[in-house]
């Protein structure tokens, strides 16, 4: 049952006793996964010396998002507290056995990218239990300051999992620095288990499909007839294609043969995109109530493009920081407002099944990686990027006009305060 918040504060969705170990619980599983992202991310691209294999390796962490929506519609039959602490388990399951590869001496390439399949399915589906236990929690009104404290689970991450992976490796060797990584998804797994139990009613097994299969088509049938639902599920799956890529999985590329620099110069890139988000985090917690999250959504989707195409044009390191910091604030403030305006609208009973829709669009991150890499090896980081980056605002453009009765008008349901 969600708890009343007694003012708009950007500490208020802490007064929800359940959110007081949510918050931490993810904070933990969001640290080990940038860490683990970053070290073997790293450990392919030394391993096999090719930035085709390191493409691939990225796609493969997103194999398995396909089973996102199938275990968001598991949540709402079974009860997303079970599904979400079974997911966790997967983690310090999946941790512990790579740390023990890793301390025999036994780890091998063929070991990481099967890791990377595992993790393609724990992942999506653990970003949407995540979301669908603030909407079953969090009372409405608290929504987009949950919603925003709670990103700031990823953008810290970034930049603490980011620069402690890369000095744990550096430093202790990548064995050793999987014991904290899986020490850090034990906690969660303690601390998830700690969070709210909202049971399934037997009226609300009752009124669901027979099968699993039924509920997740009513699911994407519900996103497919609400029109601000397919504009917020089509901005996703763009900056999948051609953002995300570009920030995340390609900046080894960057790092190495673009600003010729190593393991810790790569841990300062995505240190610097992840501060950048984190503080765009913190202001929408702050003022993110007072503005039309459908409208945040498109306008800075178009300013994070920009951002990264200006970041690509940067001669070296130095000039390149500043403008992947800002890119990582737009992304920010473009992708929280699209999640909460998901929860906000959608009818009680479907979070799940939107939410987890919503993480299938992470099928362009993939996408972009495969088309990504040849292009890199025939016309360069700058100008792939440039490409990417025109054609990213070209179709942002397209959305808001073709979307504009649900999506910019002041008075549409998805601008609702």
């Amino acid at each position: 049952m969600s708890d009343a918040l007694p003012k708009r504060s950007a500490l208020a969705p802490f007064a929800v006793p359940s959110f007081r170990f949510q918050w931490p619980a993810d904070l933990s599983t969001s640290w080990a996964i940038e860490m683990e992202n970053i070290i073997l991310a790293w450990y392919i691209l030394v391993e096999t010396k090719s930035v085709v294999m390191l493409t691939l390796f990225g796609s493969l962490t997103y194999l398995g998002t396909v089973f996102a929506p199938v275990l968001g519609v598991t949540g709402q039959r079974v009860g997303n507290k079970t599904t979400y602490c079974s997911l966790r388990l997967g983690f310090a399951i999946s941790s512990a056995t790579t740390m023990t590869l890793a301390l025999t001496g036994v780890l091998q390439p063929v070991h990481v990218f099967f890791i990377g399949i595992v993790m393609s399915v724990l992942r999506p589906a653990d970003m949407v239990l995540r979301y669908a236990m603030l909407g079953e929690t969090m009372p409405a009104q608290g929504i987009i300051g949950a919603t925003s404290i709670s990103r700031t689970t990823q953008d810290s991450a970034r930049v603490v999992g980011a620069l402690s992976g890369a000095a744990l490796a550096a430093t202790l060797g990548m064995a050793k620095a999987y014991v904290v990584i899986a020490g850090l998804y034990f906690c969660s797994l303690l601390l998830s288990l700690k969070t709210a139990n909202k049971p399934v009613t037997q009226a609300a097994r009752d009124a669901r499909p027979a099968s699993a299969f039924g509920d997740l088509r009513d699911g994407l049938l519900y996103v497919w007839r609400t029109p601000h639902l397919q504009a917020a599920m089509a901005i996703a799956f763009l900056v999948n294609v051609s953002a995300f890529p570009l920030t995340n999985s390609l900046l080894p590329v960057v790092a190495k043969d673009v600003y010729h620099t190593d393991q810790r110069g790569l841990s300062y890139l995505a240190a610097s995109f992840a501060f950048g988000a984190l503080m765009g985090s913190i202001i929408l917690s702050r003022i993110g109530y007072r503005l039309p999250p459908a409208r945040m959504m498109l306008i800075f989707c178009g300013i994070w493009y920009t951002m990264t195409l200006t970041f690509a044009q940067m001669p070296g390191f130095s000039a390149g920081i500043p403008m992947i910091m800002l890119a990582g604030c737009a992304h920010s403030m473009s992708m929280v407002p699209l999640s909460a305006m998901l929860l906000r609208t959608t009818r009680e009973g479907f979070r799940g099944h939107v939410m987890g829709t919503r993480t299938l669009m992470i099928y362009g991150v993939p996408v972009g990686l495969l088309i990504a890499g040849p292009l890199i090896a025939n016309l360069g980081y700058r100008v792939t990027a440039t490409l990417y980056c025109v054609s990213g605002l070209m179709c942002t453009a397209w959305i808001g006009w073709h979307w504009r009765e649900t999506i910019w008008r002041k008075d549409a349901p998805a601008n609702r305060r």
